[in-house]
């Protein structure tokens, strides 16, 4: 029996391996010959690069949903069957088997081992869905022997929880993972990690610091093994010192943290109220301290702005020294808490977004509040060419933690490379957004 796996690609796909892939990998029979495709490694063409297997699985974002499709529909169109899985097809399960032979909602640990006996005795299902969510203890080591060899950063990448205590209005993390936040016993994460082959690795969780108590036994265990890593991480676990502390013990050299706005009122609508924009520029400092560099990741398009938010967010990102800034508008993704906000309110201007060939040329696919959509495009676009300019590179570069890894080698070359994907991508207005 052979399963091809294929992970979509768009403009903005980073060169990391996707995880969810080789977990199924794990998950199947012994006997089953698996092979791998990152569309963006290796580009499909779909109209003669098709292999020839018995079975395809797609595992799909909102902002891939266009290309999975049409991948699988030519899968379809040989007669292979294909299954969708991932966020998009768990929000949206109805649209994706329209182009799918069945359809994998939530997690797929309990239910991928029977859907590949049910296709071997032709009694495939349209829909799998697991009662419950995934114990993590359970969780197989992912097979990271079906991923390029070359291509990709090289760099590992771990899970290490699933699950979110938050409620992000524009988030759809909560859908798919359920608000229980779970955790992998330590014991496991440490023995995975010490046989990963690089020195540098990512992880993959959207919150590393989510659950203090947890996250710090992990970050000591860490230590010993000399890793070099960056992650993900909320505000509401860096607030104290000591976390900082052992993150930079652990070896964390960066973090992506989502302060998404500078105003109050946007991120209690935004049902996040876990971040203090008066606590922002302590926790920086903090970070730098311990020579932890930052990735920002701001919105724009929020009720309370205005045109001056790009302004004043550029300048702050600027004056506390970020690393680098991820400047996004405000999206409508499916059955988010924000969606249905914008659809009920009569707000909603481009319904099924994702299925645009070029869902940026009509961004913001909603009417914001105190600004035209005209506006807000324009204004998210100078945000990135100001951040990215050369003086702006000049004048983030932290003299004071220099001496730090990722300040002595990387800055620079970075913030080179970024310039011109800013250039090309932002301002060439070829880009696509996070989902």
């Amino acid at each position: 029996m052979k399963i091809e796996l294929i992970v979509p690609a768009v403009e903005e796909n980073a060169r990391v391996p996707n995880l969810a892939l080789p977990i199924l990998a794990g998950l199947s029979p012994t006997d089953a010959q698996i092979s791998f495709t990152d569309d963006l490694l290796t580009p499909i063409n779909v109209e003669k690069d098709l292999k020839e297997v018995d079975l395809v699985g797609i595992t799909v974002l909102s902002k891939t949903a266009l290309r999975a499709y049409e991948i699988a529909d030519a899968y379809r169109k040989k007669g292979i069957p294909v299954v969708l899985g991932g966020i998009h097809p768990t929000a949206l399960p109805d649209e994706a088997k329209e182009h799918a032979d069945s359809v994998v909602l939530g997690e797929a640990e309990e239910v991928w081992p029977r859907l590949v006996e049910d296709f071997r005795t032709r009694n495939l299902k349209s829909f799998y869905r697991q009662e419950g969510y995934t114990d993590l203890s359970k969780m197989p080591m992912p097979r990271r022997d079906i991923l390029p060899k070359r291509r990709y950063l090289p760099l590992d990448v771990v899970q290490v929880s699933r699950g979110c205590p938050f409620r992000c209005e524009f988030c759809t993390v909560q859908k798919f993972f359920g608000e229980a936040y779970r955790f992998r016993p330590i014991s496991e994460v440490v023995d995975e990690v010490r046989h990963l082959p690089h020195r540098w690795m990512m992880f993959t969780d959207d919150n590393i610091i989510g659950n203090p108590s947890y996250s710090v036994e992990l970050l000591k265990a860490l230590v010993p093994l000399k890793k070099k890593w960056f992650g993900q991480a909320s505000l509401s676990g860096l607030k104290k010192v000591e976390n900082v502390e052992w993150l930079a013990k652990s070896g964390c050299i960066s973090l992506f943290i989502g302060f998404e706005s500078l105003s109050k009122k946007n991120l209690v609508v935004a049902q996040k109220p876990q971040n203090d924009p008066s606590e922002y520029r302590e926790i920086i400092e903090s970070l730098h301290r311990f020579g932890i560099a930052i990735c920002g990741a701001f919105i724009f398009g929020f009720d309370e702005d205005d045109p001056s938010v790009f302004e004043e967010t550029v300048s702050f990102a600027i004056q506390t020294k970020l690393f680098s800034a991820v400047f996004m508008i405000l999206t409508p993704y499916p059955e988010t808490a924000f969606y249905h906000r914008v659809r009920n309110e009569g707000r909603l201007v481009q319904d099924q977004w994702w299925l645009l060939e070029k869902p940026e040329d009509s961004a913001p696919h909603f009417l914001p509040m105190k600004m035209t959509a005209e506006t807000l495009r324009e204004g998210w676009k100078k945000a990135w060419k100001e951040f990215y300019s050369l003086p702006s590179i000049w004048r983030r570069f932290h003299w004071k933690y220099a001496p730090t890894l990722i300040n002595r080698i990387g800055y620079f070359p970075f913030q080179v490379m970024q310039h011109r994907f800013t250039k090309k991508k932002i301002l060439g207005g070829r880009r696509r957004y996070r989902g």
